[in-house]
């Protein structure tokens, strides 16, 4: 919890959502309050709803918001603000600073896996395998 909140810090998180638009009016919703109760509150508790995860922003901000405000901003924006911060949150802890220059260069890396995965004897005349009478994928 400290690590998160030391890379993101409450002023990086307002700052990011007015770039991308994600609060319209500096209102009731308190950005900081709604990324910790996302990631804290709602993806990280057993019950992941939006009502609580509504519940669980109500219960850590100041000011509550009411089911239809906090429905009304659900919308493409937010969902791009939080891939940036999980975006960010791996460039940061993924690929530290002290990597050296020409390993950076495989940032991107696709790995094949030949892996033949065995199927119900039943599928055997749609995928086959290596083996008769086994199927697989």
């Amino acid at each position: 919890m400290r690590r998160l909140t030391t890379l993101f810090p409450s002023e990086f998180l307002e700052e990011h959502a007015e770039e991308l638009g994600v609060v319209e009016r500096d209102r009731k919703l308190q950005i900081p309050a709604f990324v910790w109760a996302f990631v804290f509150g709602f993806a990280a508790g057993e019950s992941r709803t939006l009502a609580g995860f509504r519940r669980s922003y109500n219960s850590t901000a100041d000011e509550t918001i009411s089911p239809g405000g906090f429905y009304h901003r659900l919308t493409p924006s937010l969902a791009e603000y939080f891939r940036d911060l999980v975006e960010y949150g791996l460039d940061e802890v993924a690929v530290p600073d002290t990597v050296d220059a020409d390993i950076d260069r495989f940032r991107d890396v696709m790995i094949a896996d030949g892996t033949v995965l065995r199927l119900h004897e039943f599928l055997a005349d749609e995928y086959e395998a290596r083996k008769e009478e086994q199927a697989g994928a």
